[in-house]
């Protein structure tokens, strides 16, 4: 969520609502421009692919937007530990992060 939250902050989103609940969604509630945005984040580990997300979840979260007339997005951030991708992700160890930024549902 962290490197999320520091992308949408640098984009000039203003944050209205936080959520880090687990199966709480969505994670962000943003305003930008007067438009209200619902943003999803899911993190995975390697070999999946971080792009790739629940639509039943997202049509879900969609559909509660709407009635808000708000945006929803999905973004999707893949970890990996740098030294060994088939590793875990360790506190405190280097990792390489994979995020191509917010996708709109």
């Amino acid at each position: 969520m962290n490197i999320v939250g520091r992308q949408l902050e640098a984009d000039g989103f203003e944050f209205m609502a936080i959520n880090s609940k687990p199966k709480k969604d969505p994670q962000y509630v943003c305003l930008k421009e007067k438009i209200l945005h619902f943003i999803v984040v899911r993190n995975v580990t390697f070999p999946d692919n971080p792009n790739e997300y629940d639509e039943a979840l997202m049509q879900k979260v969609k559909n509660h937007a709407d009635k808000f007339e708000a945006k929803t997005y999905f973004a999707g951030v893949g970890l990996s530990n740098a030294s060994d991708q088939n590793l875990p992700v360790y506190l405190n160890e280097e990792y390489i992060v994979e995020y191509q930024g917010l996708i709109e549902i």
